[in-house]
């Protein structure tokens, strides 16, 4: 997690603020000390501004309440918490009760006054969202959660479509909204590549763009017809313009006369 935190800062280094996802097995000990130190790592190694914990039990409150006051913001998250699913019974969404929505309420404000700043809600019915939402201090972020939360989040694949196997469509979240079909587009664009190398349409001419002067293809095949190099049969420079060329790939401004 440390790798891909890493990543994302040195993607996005000065804008928005980041925040660690705490892997399961990482903070969820009586000694709350050891999520304090990965809470640490994930700031100093990994670059993050804040960190994430799933729950609201008075056990992770607690914890969420050591980090805190050991110098490390934190991000509550309730609802379907994804690392306990199977306790949860898989992904399935949560507070469809009267009883488990008052639970996900206690919960969050328990994360409140432990001290996260914000709290992400997944999986719960919009009303349940907007009433928690009502009653805290701090911001809430949902996911599947109705349009009464303070922000929201999708995520990133699924909301652009970028996994086009009929398996993975089977499994995109109801309440997910593509807005674009990325997938889809990728796989035709591999499609058509496979297709037109196979039947030689590409690259053609058209991207092949590095050509020989006149003289120098004339001088290279009669080398070829010859079975030998003559060193002293060419007598352009490598700066002639037809032998040499400013590629400039990738936005580098390098002469490269390969």
């Amino acid at each position: 997690m440390i790798h891909h935190c890493q990543a994302v800062k040195r993607g996005a280094p000065n804008r928005p603020l980041l925040v660690g996802d705490m892997p399961f097995g990482s903070y969820e000990y009586k000694d709350v000390d050891i999520a304090l130190r990965n809470a640490y790592r994930m700031v100093k190694e990994g670059g993050m501004d804040a960190v994430k914990f799933e729950g609201g039990s008075e056990a992770r409150a607690n914890t969420v309440k050591h980090v805190v006051e050991g110098g490390v913001a934190v991000l509550g998250h309730v609802g379907l918490t994804p690392q306990a699913i199977s306790v949860l019974g898989g992904f399935r969404a949560q507070g469809r009760t009267a009883a488990n929505a008052r639970s996900l309420l206690d919960d969050a404000l328990r994360l409140q006054d432990a001290g996260a700043f914000a709290v992400v809600l997944e999986c719960v019915p919009a009303n349940v969202a907007t009433a928690i939402t009502e009653a805290l201090e701090v911001p809430t972020i949902g996911i599947g959660a109705g349009g009464g939360t303070s922000g929201q989040v999708l995520v990133f694949h699924d909301l652009l479509g970028m996994l086009s196997h009929p398996h993975h469509e089977e499994f995109v979240p109801r309440f997910c909204k593509q807005y674009a079909r990325v997938g889809m587009e990728i796989t035709n664009g591999l499609a058509q590549f496979k297709e037109e190398v196979e039947s030689g349409a590409f690259p053609g001419n058209d991207y092949s763009p590095y050509k020989m002067s006149k003289r120098e293809e004339e001088m290279f095949n009669e080398l070829l017809e010859n079975g030998s190099k003559d060193e002293g049969a060419s007598s352009s420079s490598l700066e002639d313009a037809d032998e040499s060329e400013q590629l400039n790939l990738y936005g580098n401004n390098k002469t490269d006369s390969r």
